[in-house]
């Protein structure tokens, strides 16, 4: 079903209206909250939903062809991500094997020193957290966030014989890379629940928001993924200068530290990277038990932020694909 320009502008315009008033008629009843903080941050909010609205009316097709491209490649995009997670193990003897063992062993690495050894744990508001748990909880995420980028990155380069057909829909390119590595990541996180039960922490209702997290980070990777491979093509440095990034990323990342020992300004300015939002989500799924709409401006900056970058992936993509052939 084909949806009319004008009609896709009226509904982005009223989920854009209705997403503004909820920020605006949302009442925050923690009593050490700042009113006067509480309400820069609405209108910030709305004031993004405001412009982001004016600049998809403007660039609608630029912005919504991409989905388009994806939702009727579905089937071919499922079919080569199956044929990408087989491929990069083809001809060893374990296969898929040695994807599931790198996320046991490092696992084990971390019990080892830091739960035997060294007999860490995270002081959090639920109360006393094994470190290990509180690692593999960012750890599982993190790890998902830059595989994914990092090949979806390259996904253009490593199948530029694709790119150079006519006929094919290279759009489709990044989301195979990402979904190939949401395979291993789905391990990945069923070892992080058996940590978990290990401890204690046994799954509940609010486990089930793993999923949720989870497609956050898929969408937002997806985002960046379609700016970074378009731009790669033409600035090869690029791909070295992400590694670099990531590594920087790891430790602005409260993956190994508790940011709850920060002051509450340090807390605002980390809370703007997207990240923040998932490494602490995967944990009130795992063992804080808190629902993802109970943070609710950290919710709504996420996706804003998200659908933002998205935005201006598709529009990159869109207007530099044209020149892929004749650069590879």
């Amino acid at each position: 079903m084909k949806i009319s320009k004008k009609a896709g502008i009226l509904i982005f315009s009223l989920l854009g209206l209705a997403l503004a008033m909820i920020i605006l008629l949302h009442q925050n009843n923690d009593p050490g909250v700042n009113p006067q903080q509480e309400l820069l941050k609405k209108l910030i909010s709305c004031s993004v939903i405001v412009a982001s609205c004016i600049v998809f009316a403007k660039g609608y097709d630029k912005f919504t062809t991409l989905p388009v491209e994806l939702f009727q490649s579905r089937h071919l995009i499922w079919k080569l991500a199956k044929n990408d997670f087989k491929k990069r193990y083809a001809g060893s003897y374990m296969g898929a094997v040695w994807a599931m063992i790198q996320p046991v062993v490092t696992i084990t690495m971390y019990y080892i020193v830091f739960d035997k050894i060294m007999g860490n744990s995270i002081n959090r508001g639920t109360g006393e957290i094994p470190y290990v748990l509180f690692l593999t909880t960012g750890l599982v995420p993190w790890f998902y966030f830059t595989e994914a980028l990092t090949n979806g990155t390259n996904a253009l380069l490593e199948y530029n014989y694709l790119v150079k057909k006519v006929v094919f829909k290279i759009s489709v390119l990044p989301i195979i890379k990402i979904i190939a590595a949401t395979f291993i990541h789905a391990f990945f996180a069923c070892v992080m629940l058996v940590v978990a039960a290990i401890y204690g922490y046994y799954p509940t209702v609010y486990t089930l928001q793993i999923f949720y997290y989870s497609a956050c980070l898929f969408i937002l990777v997806l985002a960046l993924s379609y700016t970074t491979c378009a731009i790669v093509v033409f600035f090869r440095d690029l791909a070295q200068i992400i590694n670099i990034a990531l590594q920087i990323g790891m430790w602005a990342t409260p993956i190994l530290w508790n940011i709850d020992t920060l002051s509450p300004r340090w807390v605002v300015i980390l809370k703007l990277n997207p990240l923040v939002y998932i490494v602490n989500g995967y944990r009130s799924a795992v063992y804080e038990k808190e629902w993802f709409f109970q943070d609710f401006f950290s919710t709504m900056y996420f996706w804003i932020i998200t659908v933002v970058l998205f935005g201006i992936g598709a529009a990159i993509f869109k207007r530099l694909k044209v020149h892929f052939a004749d650069v590879m």
